[in-house]
């Protein structure tokens, strides 16, 4: 068993049940492997909770690698579409688990700073950047809970729209 479907496990829990629901043998149950299979990758609950933190702002920042020329608030629009598209909307399971300990939400309450001061002053419009930031957020937010909300249609006119924020002939 694969760590990364360890931690698949313990996010569908988290999704499905809440954290309640989030014990080791719980993830290994879902996940079909033994206790000691689990606990050889994860030795604790803690250690598990940490992995899929560490998962998640690795894997947007993955996503915010984007193409010579665009804005960083134009990769932070795109890498969160992708993330929605994708329908592995983690940041709302890994946040209900880790909720109960600063310790563990700490790595993801930097990303985020980092994610929405990165360059702000370097965009055409900070406030429009700022704007379509918090929008992303909204957005993933709501499609964390509601993952059919958006259909692909929905998702390119709010893109283009947001996208048209961020150009400067857009500022009143």
């Amino acid at each position: 068993m694969r760590r990364d479907e360890l931690l698949d496990a313990a996010e569908e829990l988290l999704c499905d049940q809440g954290s309640t629901a989030l014990t080791l043998s719980a993830v290994a149950d879902r996940a079909g492997v033994s206790k000691g299979g689990l606990l050889y990758h994860f030795n604790s609950k803690e250690a598990l909770i940490k992995g899929m933190v560490e998962r998640l702002i690795d894997d947007f920042d993955q996503l915010l690698v984007g193409q010579p020329g665009q804005t960083y608030t134009e990769r932070y629009l795109k890498a969160t579409l992708a993330a929605v598209r994708s329908g592995r909307l983690r940041r709302w399971a890994v946040v209900t688990g880790a909720s109960g300990n600063l310790y563990l939400l700490a790595p993801l309450r930097e990303a985020m700073t980092r994610w929405h001061r990165e360059g702000l002053d370097d965009e055409p419009d900070p406030t429009a950047s700022q704007v379509v930031r918090l929008a992303c957020e909204g957005l993933w937010d709501v499609a964390s809970h509601d993952p059919g909300l958006n259909t692909e249609d929905d998702l390119v006119a709010l893109e283009a729209r947001l996208m048209a924020l961020l150009k400067p002939e857009a500022m009143p």
